[in-house]
């Protein structure tokens, strides 16, 4: 287990008319649309009930993905649906899914109430050497402990992203870098080879906030 570029007009205006329906699908790099969002700990848990978030989509790859129209229709409906049922519609998350699928965890995730996703968009597998990919779908334990690793509990916003959070696996995650770029260091990753960076975040589903990312991350050793 990415397009023609929308004006920022018809980005905004896309965005006004999906918000009225319950999604997002614009792209913004400002920070003055956080609200009420779940605080984030320094040193632990983001486990605080979900509140109100920013309601801006945010990354450089946002433009791209709403400029898709499968995409943006997916996004719409992605919003009244839970984050494992939502993902295998989404065309740029549909390895994500198949492999939550695998590891039996679509359920789980689904009847979670309030989380945060970090998730990998296809390309972020498809840069996994086969035979590594291979072994670690097969590996069932060590595959449900890296989809575990990317979900934080509570919806986080793109100001209360960046710091450390315990992940549903029950280690940490660390994320650096800004609302609008934020970053989860090489070694943190599947690879080790190159930072996490995002694609577009702050994407709501019915039970959580998703944040793409262009690498698979990796449970602490």
């Amino acid at each position: 287990m990415t397009s023609t570029r929308l004006t920022r007009g018809a980005l905004i205006a896309a965005a006004v008319a999906l918000v009225t329906g319950g999604a997002l699908t614009g792209c913004s790099s400002d920070d003055d649309g956080a609200a009420d969002a779940a605080p984030s700990s320094s040193t632990a848990s983001s486990s605080a009930a979900p509140t109100s978030a920013s309601t801006e989509p945010v990354g450089a790859g946002c433009a791209q993905l709403t400029a898709d129209p499968a995409v943006v229709a997916a996004l719409q409906a992605a919003a009244t649906q839970p984050v494992g049922t939502a993902a295998s519609a989404l065309p740029p998350l549909s390895t994500l899914a198949s492999v939550v699928g695998q590891a039996n965890l679509t359920a789980a995730l689904d009847a979670q109430s309030g989380i945060t996703v970090l998730a990998p968009a296809n390309a972020a597998f498809d840069a996994v050497p086969a035979d590594q990919l291979n072994a670690l779908v097969a590996d069932l334990p060590r595959l449900t402990s890296v989809l575990q690793h990317h979900a934080i509990p509570g919806r986080l916003s793109p100001e209360d992203l960046v710091g450390e959070h315990t992940t549903l696996l029950g280690d940490t995650v660390t994320v650096t870098g800004t609302a609008d770029a934020p970053v989860v260091a090489a070694d943190q990753t599947l690879l080790g080879a190159a930072d996490a960076t995002l694609v577009c975040g702050n994407l709501p589903t019915a039970n959580a906030t998703v944040y793409v990312i262009d690498q698979v991350l990796a449970p602490e050793a």
